[in-house]
């Protein structure tokens, strides 16, 4: 009798949840907004994790200050901001550093900085006198507020060694890999081409990947970052001239003069496909120059595929001049004007990588699978 009344008054166990409504994400405490770089990348990340985009309001007064204007609650919330750069970049870049400050007195709870393309990426190392600004922008984005950065193709990797917060850097290699399987005739007749040896590892990423040759174009416009003068190597004081400390030559052997060989190619490309990779295309002359040193050489047809495509200046009016047959980039930068002056830009969709990188942090997921089979590229 004992053992039936307690299992009559016992508690009742509740139902197990099946495993398909543990992996639903909980979006009740997520809160999407962006400024004024991207709204439509903005909006489809959003519509792809089913959430409405925030309520924030990013706009200027008549002195060009930016104001913020937040209308939904974040008290305890993990935001995300949507903010990439642009060719209007320190705009861009107020605008995130003060979202982001004002979630923080808004009492967040985590705000995650979603920056696909990071400005100042390429000032990553010391020239002359100058500084390294990728450091500074690092430093300022962590006071401001965000606790982690989202972003896509950093220029270099190490600069993710500036934060102090922790940064994921996507890729997006498979989308484009995947674009050069699916869309490029006779691809598996194409060579990939780095454009000077300082995209030489990328491109024999791409190449092994594809199991492609390689071609890498090395001469006198070669404008790789390890050419550029950066002050160190100014000539040591003559005998004739006189410090506080020394009156005789200080011996140091001068640094011998660099001298570059004339443009060449390195790699078979006659009658090959050529595709050319990098991370950013902003000034397109080297581009052009390039494309036309391999349609010399016997090209048939000439790609050229990036992440970012800043397409600054009179990019697009060049390119359409060009012997480049298309340009393939993704939408981490916008560029709809640049592409009704230009019909050979072609754009590859990315959101659903960043919704996926947006909706593990969430979750607390491991971020690896997003990297899996992706080899190092930078």
């Amino acid at each position: 009798m004992l053992l039936q009344r307690n299992n009559r008054l016992g508690s009742v166990r509740p139902p197990k949840r099946c495993r398909s409504d543990m992996d639903n994400t909980s979006t009740s405490d997520i809160v999407i907004i962006n400024g004024n770089s991207h709204p439509d990348l903005a909006n489809m990340v959003a519509e792809r994790m089913g959430l409405k985009n925030g309520g924030c309001s990013v706009f200027h007064k008549s002195n060009r200050e930016t104001i913020v204007e937040i209308s939904d609650s974040v008290r305890g919330k993990d935001i995300y901001i949507i903010q990439t750069g642009t060719k209007d970049a320190n705009n861009n870049i107020m605008e995130l550093l003060i979202m982001a400050y004002a979630c923080k007195t808004s009492s967040a709870r985590s705000i995650v900085g979603v920056i696909p393309y990071l400005p100042y990426s390429k000032q990553c190392k010391m020239r002359k006198r100058g500084c390294i600004v990728s450091k500074l922008l690092a430093k300022m984005m962590c006071t401001s507020g965000l606790t982690h950065i989202i972003t896509m193709d950093l220029h270099q990797k190490e600069i993710q060694g500036f934060f102090d917060i922790p940064v994921d850097n996507l890729r997006a290699s498979p989308f484009l890999l995947q674009y050069i399987q699916e869309s490029i005739p006779d691809y598996r007749n194409s060579v990939i081409v780095a454009r000077n040896p300082g995209v030489a590892k990328k491109a024999n990423s791409y190449a092994e990947r594809l199991r492609l040759g390689l071609a890498v174009i090395h001469g006198e416009q070669k404008e790789a970052e390890s050419d550029e003068v950066d002050g160190r190597y100014s000539p040591p004081p003559t005998s004739s001239s006189r410090t506080r400390t020394t009156s005789v030559s200080v011996g140091v052997p001068e640094h011998p003069v660099k001298v570059k060989p004339p443009l060449t190619i390195v790699g078979d490309v006659n009658g090959r496909i050529a595709i050319m990779v990098d991370d950013l295309i902003d000034d397109v002359m080297s581009f052009v120059a390039a494309a036309e040193m391999l349609k010399e050489n016997g090209a048939c047809k000439i790609y050229v595929l990036a992440t970012h495509g800043l397409l600054s200046s009179d990019a697009p009016r060049l390119l359409e001049e060009s012997v480049i047959d298309e340009i393939v980039v993704t939408n981490t930068i916008p560029h709809e004007i640049q592409k009704l002056q230009c019909h050979k830009i072609k754009t590859i969709d990315i959101s659903i990588l960043i919704a996926e990188a947006i909706r593990r942090i969430h979750n607390k997921e491991s971020m690896s699978y997003l990297f899996r089979n992706v080899t190092l590229e930078d």
